[in-house]
């Protein structure tokens, strides 16, 4: 399929290259930086290799949500989306931006946001997770009070939110101490985020502000296909929880799901049956993924060309309301 979009499609600037660099071997780790700091040739020549038109741009993981210092979260989340905006005016047919945000001081953050999506065009907004405040060993969820105004900022101005995985915090990760092939994008990522995402369900957050447009990768980090179970158990034992709808009616009305990193037909059969195929959108989580196994994958998975055709290209111009392709 020509003129893909793909939703989760990550660069690095100097100051944060060096977070990516663990999640490939040694003899890997020069070429991915080189990938991963490109905003013109390379990428390029791999999008029009595989047919994709344009990569909305995100900043690599954990970046920003890592720096516990104040003031330097928010001088490094500025760079970051004032050097992705340099590359979308140079290309704007081919990029287009989700905005880094320093979590650590909610006011900053709403108001990088405003910034950000108003004057700099982004058309979204994209969290690495939780964020580290003032000390390394200090972090809070989004579902934290001191968000709620940042979450009505979010919905008065109408742009999608991306929640995008990074480490769990070590003490959080005894789980799997001893079998290291098990961290980040194996399985511990998408436990965190999942976790994460219900946690903003159950504390009411939809219910408080339903027009929030709420975007997970990797087909949903697992939830489309457990979230009956946990609706089921939670609905049989209350336990005093503050959402008010059952859980999939909140995916169902305000969430998206992107493929970046689960290049599996049967998986996006399951997420297409129980939530639409206008609720998915195409993704390669470049350079974690290549661009070649999601684009090969996609093109030639078993649905219909019109669920292709949407999930490729037309949901991501409706929801981000792109213009000039």
């Amino acid at each position: 399929m020509q003129g893909k979009i793909g939703l989760e499609e990550h660069f690095a600037i100097k100051e944060t290259a060096g977070d990516s660099l663990k999640y490939f071997r040694p003899d890997e780790q020069v070429a991915v930086t080189k990938k991963i700091m490109d905003l013109m040739d390379v990428r390029i020549r791999e999008m029009d290799e595989y047919g994709m038109q344009m990569m909305v741009l995100s900043l690599n993981s954990p970046a920003v949500q890592a720096i516990y210092d104040r003031k330097k979260a928010v001088e490094i989340a500025k760079k970051a989306n004032d050097e992705m905006a340099e590359a979308v005016a140079r290309n704007p047919k081919r990029f287009r931006g989700f905005a880094a945000l320093p979590m650590q001081d909610v006011d900053e953050a709403i108001k990088e946001m405003y910034r950000a999506v108003k004057d700099l065009g982004c058309v979204g907004v994209l969290v690495n997770g939780f964020s580290n405040i003032d000390d390394p060993e200090n972090y809070k969820y989004l579902d934290d009070p001191i968000y709620r105004p940042f979450w009505a900022e979010v919905e008065k101005i109408d742009t999608p939110f991306y929640l995008h995985p990074r480490d769990s915090m070590p003490c959080n990760l005894h789980q799997v101490e001893g079998h290291p092939w098990l961290l980040g994008a194996a399985w511990t990522f998408g436990v965190e985020t999942a976790v994460h995402t219900l946690r903003l369900m159950c504390s009411g957050l939809f219910d408080e502000f339903p027009k929030l447009k709420y975007i997970l990768g990797h087909l949903g980090e697992m939830l489309p296909f457990t979230i009956f179970r946990t609706q089921s158990r939670i609905l049989k034992t209350g336990r005093g929880i503050p959402a008010k709808r059952p859980l999939s009616e909140y995916m169902n009305d305000n969430m998206w799901f992107t493929t970046s990193g689960q290049f599996r037909t049967q998986a996006l059969w399951n997420t297409i049956a129980e939530f639409s195929s206008t609720r998915v959108l195409f993704a390669t989580d470049f350079p974690f993924e290549e661009v070649s196994d999601a684009c090969t994958w996609f093109d030639n998975c078993s649905i219909s060309e019109t669920d292709r055709y949407l999930i490729g290209r037309q949901n991501s111009i409706d929801l981000f309301h792109l213009t000039g392709l």
